[in-house]
């Protein structure tokens, strides 16, 4: 049975209010595609005022872009990039930004990938 000092004592829901203006991430995993272990594709977002911008390289990903906007945690952009088997690709996707227990900014990505499902991918910021 719960009582009023445990419901007080719950974790709020935390919101991610930090700027990501700057910040490099790896692809960790993705259930659209396998994920390089040894050169996955890595996003370097930009941001300014809550817009968000950036580019991808790596992995299966020749070149690619995004664009699109921030309302606290949660990024909205819509992206294109060009295949190494010269395929294009676009869409758009939703990504949640929380921070792992060891302070590693981290983003949940959910997409609708080339096959029509839908997908979920995690990537990570990576640390000098």
């Amino acid at each position: 049975m719960s009582t009023p000092s445990d419901a007080s004592s719950a974790a709020a829901p935390s919101t991610f209010d930090e700027s990501i203006d700057d910040t490099v991430f790896d692809m960790v995993s993705s259930t659209a595609s396998a994920v390089s272990t040894t050169a996955p594709s890595r996003f370097h977002y930009r941001e300014d005022r809550g817009v968000i911008w950036g580019e991808y390289t790596g992995d299966t990903v020749i070149v690619g872009r995004f664009s699109g906007y921030r309302d606290r945690d949660v990024l909205h952009v819509s992206f294109v990039h060009l295949g190494v088997d010269g395929s294009t690709t676009a869409g758009s996707a939703t990504s949640v930004v929380s921070r792992t227990s060891d302070g590693v900014l981290e983003l949940t990505e959910d997409f609708v990938g080339p096959d029509g499902a839908d997908h979920v991918s995690v990537c990570r910021e990576v640390r000098a």
